[in-house]
């Protein structure tokens, strides 16, 4: 809701502050007193494009604010997260103009874009009569709106997901046909590579243990003279084995004497022989290893030249030529199994988009059927607008298939023509002006949600009549007001009996040029005021009377 206007050194207006309320509130005055202005002011705020004519002249700058009052949930912050911009008790949209030709805006006292200031104004007031391309008169719109009055929330969340699942099944089967054309187009490669990583059957890790083993062949001569004299030290006649045995054999002799003192030292020489004798046993098969795989040397260089080898081919380290090779083995086997993979994928795409054009058939009929009894509601409410020569058309037009998407396969538009023998157009190119205005009220009325999130504001929307069309207007604008703040800038004496809250625009000379200010009027004050609007500058008994009739009703 629109809490609170702040303008100053806009054009008439020097300084002036309006607090709002809820309900159906208007704006009075004589003609060129500053209504109008206040519009425009508020335009700013919300985002429209600067006339930096508005600048009072004589000033350097002009700056307004308006302020909201909104729930945490309202989708305004969710649009403006992004800019660090978090819920609070108020929303405060500000705009200010300098005279060197700059404009800059934001909410909450943070810096945005002016398309971000756009977007959010969208989203707290919806101005119908003058603005073009907002409110009403966007056709963008048109759908939304319609299936709001619909109802068919279900068949929408249904079209959506069927679009979605469709669409995820055309991307799968997309890419699966790219990945086999890719595959295809490398067949030979890829079974000539597969061939001979199967033949070659690398293992992780083999590098390594390969290395190891060619360390080892590649000194063994060295190794050999190394085992040469481990044996002999150990086993020729003076080596360890000898002279061990000599040890345990002076040791058993002497050892009955020592009244079992030595029987530890001739156990230990004995555990010792015995491993000596495995040492040399161990010393002696090593030996005969070595000398029974000469040929062993090149066989391991050429295992790791070749695993090398492939490495380099396919741009990988050797311990990765495994999985490689489950990789290529298994894109050679989506080829020869391609037919039946693309198949399943094709028959999941075709069911998502039977279902999805099912869904979006139904869809259309319900929104053909809302758009009927949104056209035979406008058709009464148009006639005591005074707009009995007015037509009004719901267009469900069907689109063409690149253009379906989560919303069905429809456009809708709204149609009209305010005057008997003009055509049918849609309603953002119909003239505008005081019909447009009622015309735009009647079909807000029609379209009334009782969870509006927007304010109304309605500019000329009694211009041109009076009597019971006006009073006609002014109570669909209090029906309005009821569940939506409205605003109206009216001329209207019918409609301003109808306010929650009245505001009077008056203009006055001053030693600083001519000030346009407002003040809200009490009972009275409103008397005087609707009197004034039935009778003129002079006010007659009559007037009041009138007007203390109005202000009853």
């Amino acid at each position: 809701m629109l809490h609170k206007l702040t303008v100053s050194n806009i054009v008439l207006i020097e300084q002036l502050t309006l607090q709002f309320g809820p309900g159906l509130t208007v704006l009075t005055g004589e003609t060129g007193a500053g209504k109008s202005i206040l519009l425009d002011a508020l335009g700013l705020a919300l985002g429209s494009r600067a006339s930096f004519d508005l600048i009072r002249q004589g000033h350097d700058q002009a700056n307004v604010s308006a302020s909201f009052t909104l729930p945490a949930n309202h989708p305004a912050w969710h649009l403006v997260e992004d800019a660090g911009i978090m819920p609070e008790d108020e929303m405060i949209l500000r705009r200010r103009l300098k005279s060197d030709g700059k404009s800059t805006a934001s909410i909450n006292d943070i810096p945005v874009s002016i398309g971000l200031l756009s977007k959010v104004g969208d989203l707290l007031i919806e101005i119908q009569g003058q603005f073009e391309g907002r409110g009403l008169l966007d056709t963008s719109t048109h759908r939304t709106l319609l299936d709001h009055a619909a109802g068919h929330y279900d068949l929408l969340a249904k079209t959506k997901q069927s679009w979605q699942e469709w669409d995820a099944a055309r991307g799968a089967l997309a890419a699966a046909n790219q990945a086999l054309a890719a595959a295809k187009a490398d067949e030979d490669w890829l079974r000539d590579a597969v061939n001979a990583l199967d033949q070659l059957a690398p293992q992780a890790g083999e590098v390594e243990n390969l290395t190891s083993q060619r360390t080892m062949l590649a000194n063994i001569t060295k190794i050999g003279e190394g085992l040469s004299l481990a044996e002999d030290a150990v086993f020729n006649e003076m080596g360890a084995q000898a002279n061990l045995g000599r040890a345990m054999r002076a040791l058993e002799k002497v050892a009955p004497l020592a009244a079992g003192r030595l029987d530890q030292a001739l156990d230990s020489l004995i555990r010792a022989d015995a491993e000596l004798s495995e040492a040399g046993s161990a010393i002696s098969t090593a030996g005969h290893t070595l000398e029974a795989q000469p040929d062993q040397l090149q066989q391991l260089d050429d295992r790791l030249h070749e695993l090398h080898q492939q490495a380099r081919k396919h741009g990988c380290s050797t311990d990765e030529l495994p999985l490689l090779h489950q990789d290529l083995t298994a894109r050679l086997a989506a080829i020869e199994d391609s037919s039946g993979s693309l198949g399943h994928l094709r028959e999941v795409a075709r069911k998502w988009r039977d279902y999805y054009l099912e869904m979006a058939h139904q869809l259309c009929d319900s929104r053909k059927q809302a758009a009927a009894g949104l056209d035979t509601a406008m058709l009464r409410e148009l006639p005591p607008l005074k707009l009995d020569g007015a037509k009004f058309i719901t267009s469900v037009m069907p689109l063409a298939e690149p253009q379906w998407g989560a919303h069905g396969t429809n456009a809708v538009r709204f149609e009209a023509s305010t005057n008997k023998g003009i055509d049918v157009k849609p309603i953002n190119r119909v003239a505008s002006g005081g019909e447009l205005a009622r015309f735009l009220l009647a079909l807000k009325v029609c379209l009334e949600e009782s969870k509006n999130l927007r304010s109304l504001i309605f500019d000329e929307v009694d211009s041109g009549v009076g009597g019971a069309v006006a009073a006609a207007v002014g109570e669909r604008l209090s029906r309005l007001g009821a569940s939506t703040q409205t605003l109206v800038i009216t001329h209207s004496p019918q409609v301003a009996a109808r306010a929650n809250q009245h505001f009077k625009i008056v203009k006055t000379d001053t030693d600083t040029g001519v000030v346009s200010a407002a003040r809200t009027l009490g009972t009275d004050e409103r008397t005087e005021e609707i009197a004034r609007m039935l009778a003129g500058e002079t006010i007659t008994a009559e007037a009041r009377a009138a007007a203390v009739s109005l202000l009853g009703e």
